[in-house]
């Protein structure tokens, strides 16, 4: 970073995610003036103007724009090295799995378990983060691996293997006219609302879906269905087991989503490779187990 300091690429991502002086400095724990003062800095030393700003508001010029994306994958390398740097020291020990409460899909049992077999298996600590930030924790180091859903979670930055692929369906109140039905398409699901996971970017609502409320977790959403405030689309999995108030219906031509292990690029430790290996051979032995019983 020979244009800008570690430090002042922080004090940048807090007014740019705060879009308030105020506000950024509190989080910061820094007076005002020396964060203005900082940002004013940078702008001179980068020779670009990264905020907009007016008495009533701030807001992010186009660099400042460019400049958040960037900035949040450099300050993670740098944590990531950081931790890497202080888990050769200490020996590795442990694995870091990071995953949101429920978002296994029923494998992980099986996962550990075949991990378990493997000669010299670490340990595996289990990390829960929540809605958004899974993959984020990989790329930062604070985790090892990760299970994401794809399209949903951004695995820029990381490689990954497919553990299942799954339809997905829609969850309504029992009270709602479309609950009759035995199946539903996108088309019928314009018009109404659906919830915002808050930090995602893509959410998967179809064409003509109206913007509900804004969501962090599974069971905030649960009790929005529930109120009848707004309509679900998810990955089968994440709908199950279905609340007695609430009717969890096929969306035949919603595209699939897929549960993903996944990890940074550049990691190419023994541990991780061993891990993923077991996770996809636990998964296609579940997943043949399961079609099997089907044909049953």
């Amino acid at each position: 970073m020979a244009e800008m300091e570690t430090r002042e690429l922080e004090y940048f991502l807090a007014v740019a995610e705060e879009l308030h002086f105020g506000r950024a400095a509190e989080r910061l724990a820094i007076a005002q003036p020396a964060l203005s003062k900082a940002v004013r800095r940078l702008e001179g030393r980068l020779g670009v103007r990264l905020f907009d700003r007016s008495s009533r508001q701030v807001t992010l010029t186009p660099a400042g724009e460019a400049l958040l994306g960037e900035g949040r994958h450099a300050l993670g390398a740098v944590a990531a090295a950081a931790r890497a740097a202080r888990r050769a020291g200490e020996g590795e020990t442990r694995l870091r799995l990071v995953m949101k409460p429920g978002g296994d899909a029923d494998l992980l049992s099986g996962i550990l378990a075949a991990h378990a077999r493997v000669a010299g298996a670490h340990q595996v600590g289990i990390l829960f983060g929540g809605a958004t930030d899974r993959a984020e924790r990989v790329r930062t180091g604070e985790a090892d691996v990760a299970l994401l859903y794809l399209p949903f979670d951004d695995p820029a930055g990381l490689d990954h293997e497919t553990l299942l692929v799954e339809d997905r369906v829609a969850l309504l109140p029992r009270t709602h006219p479309l609950a009759v039905r035995e199946r539903l398409t996108l088309e019928d699901l314009a018009g109404e609302s659906l919830p915002r996971w808050r930090g995602a970017g893509w959410t998967g609502a179809p064409a003509g879906a109206l913007p509900g409320p804004e969501v962090v977790d599974g069971p905030e959403m649960v009790q929005w269905v529930r109120l009848g405030r707004t309509l679900a689309l998810l990955p089968r999995s994440l709908a199950e087991p279905v609340h007695p108030d609430l009717v969890c219906l096929p969306v035949v031509d919603a595209p699939r989503s897929a549960l993903v292990i996944a990890w940074a690029e550049q990691d190419r430790r023994p541990l991780v490779a061993g891990f993923v290996r077991a996770a996809v051979e636990a998964a296609a032995g579940v997943e043949g187990e399961r079609a099997r019983g089907r044909e049953g």
